[in-house]
Parts: structure tokens; sequence; C-alpha cells
């Protein structure tokens, strides 16, 4: 069975209840071992991957494609297939009341490594062991994903 997305439309979307986002989890292999890419939140500076929200037109996958060419500078293939789920609160500056997110996390091969990206002043990046990851990474969940992390597991 092929898994077919379709591009978003965010008719009527609301900033009430829980809200959705897409995260990437980009992948190499180096002197033959796997390693992930973490980026560096911008305000309380924790461990994470590439995510962000939806995208007007675009399919889950390509928003968060799209997100790790912005935060980290990375270009490749990202699988359709969704590798894992995540939630975590997040605090908004210009809000007091929490927001809590679930991350569906997407694997993209990467190709391309730039040096210059339009985040690339307001984070840091890190290439690490999928274990390595597990331990940077501030929630439990996303932890977990990235442990368990297997790109021969992927659908080709």
């Amino acid at each position: 069975m092929r898994t077919k997305q379709r591009p978003m439309r965010l008719m009527g979307a609301t900033k009430m209840g829980v809200r959705t986002q897409f995260g990437t989890l980009c992948w190499r292999i180096r002197n033959n071992k796997v390693q992930v890419l973490m980026v560096q939140t911008r305000r309380r500076k924790r461990w994470i991957v590439p995510k962000g929200w939806p995208m007007e037109g675009q399919t889950p996958a390509k928003a968060a494609a799209t997100e790790a060419f912005e935060e980290a500078g990375v270009v490749g293939k990202v699988s359709p297939v969704c590798i894992g789920l995540y939630s975590y609160i997040k605090y908004p500056k210009q809000s007091d009341d929490p927001l809590p997110c679930v991350v569906a996390v997407f694997p993209l091969k990467t190709e391309k490594v730039l040096k210059d990206y339009p985040e690339k002043g307001q984070r840091k990046r890190k290439w690490v062991s999928p274990k390595k990851a597990a331990e940077m990474a501030s929630v439990p969940e996303l932890a977990q994903i990235l442990r368990h992390f297997d790109p021969t597991t992927l659908r080709r």
C-alpha cells in the first residue's frame, strides 16, 4: 500500500485546543553509522528536531521538510510516512496560556547541509547518534522516537 498525502487546506483554523505540528527527523550515514540532527530552541535552548506549524497547500511531510530547511539548513528526501508522535506544552511569548501541541515526525534522508539558511543565527545544530540525541531530548516521547530510529525499516 502506498501512502499519498494531499496538500492541507487550513480553513477555519483555531488556536483553541490541541494544535498539530510537523517535525523532521533528519538523518544521514557517516562512517557507516547513523547520525541524526538536533537543533536548539530559540528561547529555552533545549534540543529538539526541527518542527513547525502546518502550511497552507503543503502536505504534512513537505511542511516538515520546509522546517528542516529553515531551522537547520538541511535538504533531502522526506518520507510521507509518520514514524512517531510526541506531545509537549508550548508557552507562546504573546500569551500566558499554555498551548498543548502534538508533533507528527517524518524522517528526512539528508542530501545537503547548507552553510547559510534562514535561522542560522538563531539556533545551534548538532549531528549525533540516535542514542545521544535521545539523551539530549527533553521530551520523553521524542527521546523514544530517536532511540528507536532505524533507517533500514523505512519504505523506499
